[in-house]
């Protein structure tokens, strides 16, 4: 039987966490929630063992990660929950209401590495000429040129579809081929955009928002029939209806793998996609890897196989 009192501070301590990630470290509502239901989840492990999260041992982090798996939770989202954890005993650290972290030792899952699906250069290419086709008719409306727009600036800019959603008119600069994206953590970062890129957007600033405005000063960029901004949930159905295999992540990721085929170094896709460590770049270390093996062949002297 859980014990009220165990309850009563954990609960505080979980609201105490979002507070700080919403407040000081200046995270997006939705990225709070999920990590307040992360730490709850956690919470409610310990209460079954009367635990509390201000005293939890390594033994109680390595259990619940066993028990997600043993439940068939998938590597990903376990990983996703360890990194909340970390953050969380992290914080506890610097507010010094801790001296050790139960988390120091745990090893995340192997598969957090796995590089994400993409989708093949074709397929993008016949998205975005489908509803290319679409936006350059005679009779395009405004949101035919959106909803291209949206397509083209995904996979130019590998931007997460939160960061569509938050963009607003004054952030693109594209007399200089550029925009001014927010990131998590309201970390800013200046994405350089394609030629075709920029031709979606001028097309859409000048002959779909218009039409799209209903009122009033709107400052998203990209607005709905309504004249509002448009939810994540929103960007995911448009995405998804053009292609159902196809998502705003997996045209983020092939933005980055595609980059990587031809030639870019890591260093400069972690730049354009905001990643704060290169680790979480690597991911798409072997498909660096596969270039690597292709120059290899076409070039060196001795790494062209013998005709058969």
């Amino acid at each position: 039987m859980r014990d009220e009192g165990q309850v009563t501070g954990n609960a505080r301590m979980v609201r105490e966490f979002v507070v700080y990630l919403r407040v000081e470290k200046g995270m997006r509502p939705a990225t709070c929630e999920a990590y307040g239901r992360d730490l709850e989840q956690f919470a409610e492990h310990l209460e079954g063992r009367s635990g509390l999260l201000i005293t939890a041992e390594q033994a109680d982090v390595s259990g619940f990660m066993e028990g997600m798996r043993g439940h068939g939770v998938e590597s990903r989202s376990i990983a996703r929950k360890l990194s909340c954890l970390r953050g969380f005993y992290r914080w506890l650290l610097m507010d010094k209401r801790i001296d050790r972290d139960p988390t120091v030792n745990v090893e995340t899952p192997a598969s957090w590495k796995v590089l994400p699906k993409s989708l093949a250069e074709g397929e993008v290419a016949e998205m975005l000429e489908r509803t290319g086709v679409a936006a350059r008719a005679a009779d395009a409306d405004g949101l035919a040129l959106r909803d291209h727009a949206i397509l083209e600036l995904l996979y130019a800019g590998g931007l997460r579809v939160a960061e569509i959603c938050s963009l607003r008119v004054e952030d693109l600069h594209l007399d200089l081929g550029r925009a001014q994206v927010r990131g998590k953590g309201d970390k800013e970062r200046i994405v350089p955009l394609g030629r075709s890129a920029v031709d979606a957007l001028e097309r859409y600033l000048k002959l779909g928002r218009p039409g799209l405005v209903r009122g009033g000063v709107q400052r998203s960029l990209f607005l709905s029939v309504r004249g509002k901004a448009l939810t994540r949930q929103w960007v995911w159905e448009m995405v998804r209806s053009t292609n159902r295999h196809a998502s705003p992540h997996k045209l983020r990721h092939s933005c980055a793998t595609h980059m990587v085929e031809h030639g870019a170094d890591l260093r400069s896709v972690q730049t354009l996609l905001g990643h704060a460590d290169i680790a979480t770049t690597q991911v798409y270390t072997h498909v660096a890897l596969g270039r690597l093996k292709q120059v290899h062949r076409m070039h060196h002297p001795r790494g062209k196989r013998k005709a058969s």
